[in-house]
């Protein structure tokens, strides 16, 4: 098994150095996305000794032990024996492992932290965390951490290609062209991330076999459990159906999600409410909200009963799209890497600037309003907040030459307004006041 280099490292590193202890370490993330991976690559790597405790695969006697976890000498010595490591003080670190199986574990961190031996780091599902924490005290000793799927530099590096992202910043500061052959290029290299995805099996899946139908299958599995997941929060299968409908839902073009379209009724509030909370605490969707007042404040005026959803890595969303192909099939992924589909990619490529903004710590607004004969309406995908004005930014893979929200909004919100973008698939440019950005230069929003 390959270990990618992730950016969520140095903040453990700096957790570690920082906290000294004093709390313990939350990872929290959708399955599948490396959590488990990256907290023993960082024990074995930062410390002298440590003990990782899978709960859902763990022996009976570690149950056992789990029983008298009050008695902490003894738990020590029990895992120690258990798991044949030596346990050194202030030199080891305890990986507790879908923490969300134990609650008993999750409810003595606070007295294992105080005691302060050793350090623990806990990995799990939010969704998972907060279904089994009902009943227990939920320790406010935890430093909490989010891992999404690889970004678009994490692979990058797994590529062996990482050099690029630097020089791209650079170019995006400075508002120069990259040139048409090496525009061209590098859009090409981002398809492919695109296609791929974050989701660490599917890009070793890409490495060793270089076959894009070997990834679809691969996917297809994480999806299979996904789908489980929600089944499990939602037995009448509303949520597993949300998810699967997001790309037509997307490609619709709507200024909302539809549930009726999708549950064949109007759903009631509350219930709807809830369901899309769970969704998004298992962090496999990023949902975004309309912006009442597009203005810096945005949560202040954000409808939630107005909102799009977005599938949480591009690569599964790819495969959503195209859930009726067999997965053994290659053609759609070629034609999508070289741009030769005869479709309009608007939105796969505003799902992954969902993403993109998502993983740089970006809360999703966007913001409708009607036209002048009220006929139709004028759209911003996307409004991002930088100091005490806004930046709406506005998403297409064609007809790039017409941008009629973006205009519209200017005239509207012009006092508000820091800089205005439209995400395409050319080289980056000016056209007046709008900066016209190739897609992969979303990392730099």
């Amino acid at each position: 098994m390959r270990i990618f280099k992730r950016k969520i490292y140095s903040k453990m590193l700096e957790w570690k150095q920082k906290r000294d202890g004093s709390t313990a370490l939350l990872i929290k993330g959708a399955r599948r996305v490396g959590k488990s991976t990256i907290a023993k690559e960082f024990a074995k790597n930062e410390y002298e000794s440590y003990i990782a405790i899978d709960f859902a695969d763990a022996p009976a006697a570690l149950w056992e032990a789990v029983e008298n976890i009050s008695d902490r000498d003894n738990f020590f010595m029990q895992l120690q024996f258990i798991y044949g490591v030596q346990l050194k003080e202030r030199k080891s670190v305890i990986i507790f492992d879908e923490v969300q199986k134990c609650p008993q574990v999750r409810q003595a961190i606070k007295y294992l932290v105080k005691d302060h031996r050793y350090d623990f780091i806990e990995t799990g599902s939010l969704l998972s965390i907060k279904k089994n924490t009902t009943d227990i005290v939920i320790p406010s000793e935890e430093t909490r951490l989010t891992m999404y799927p690889m970004d678009y530099e994490e692979f990058e590096w797994a590529l062996g290609s990482g050099t690029n992202i630097s020089l791209m910043k650079q170019m995006f500061e400075t508002r120069k062209s990259f040139g048409d052959a090496v525009t061209r290029d590098l859009l090409r290299k981002f398809r492919l991330y695109v296609l791929v995805g974050g989701m660490p099996q599917a890009v070793e899946t890409y490495l060793n076999t270089n076959n894009l139908g070997e990834v679809d299958a691969k996917k297809r599995e994480i999806i299979e459990l996904y789908l489980d997941d929600f089944e499990k929060i939602d037995p009448t299968g509303k949520a597993a159906r949300f998810f699967k409908s997001i790309p037509s839902q997307l490609s619709k073009n709507t200024s909302r999600f539809q549930t009726r379209t999708i549950s064949g009724y109007s759903m009631d509030k509350d219930q709807t409410a809830l369901l899309l909370k769970e969704m998004e605490d298992s962090l496999t969707v990023n949902i975004s909200h309309h912006a009442n007042d597009p203005n810096v404040g945005l949560a202040l005026h954000a409808d939630y009963d107005q909102y799009k959803m977005y599938v949480g890595d591009t690569g599964l969303f790819i495969t959503l799209a195209f859930w009726d192909r067999n997965a053994s099939d290659n053609t759609i992924y070629q034609k999508l890497l070289s741009d030769k589909l005869s479709a309009d990619l608007g939105y796969v490529y505003e799902n992954i600037v969902a993403q993109i903004l998502t993983a740089n710590g970006h809360k999703l607004y966007y913001y409708t309003w009607p036209t002048e004969n009220g006929k139709h309406n004028y759209e911003i995908d996307f409004i991002l907040t930088q100091g005490n004005k806004i930046c709406p930014v506005e998403v297409k893979s064609s007809g790039y030459k017409t941008h009629a929200s973006l205009d519209a909004f200017k005239l509207k919100f012009s006092d508000r307004i820091l800089w205005n973008y439209l995400v395409y698939t050319k080289d980056l440019r000016r056209d007046g006041d709008i900066i016209l950005i190739p897609a992969f230069l979303t990392i730099c929003l």
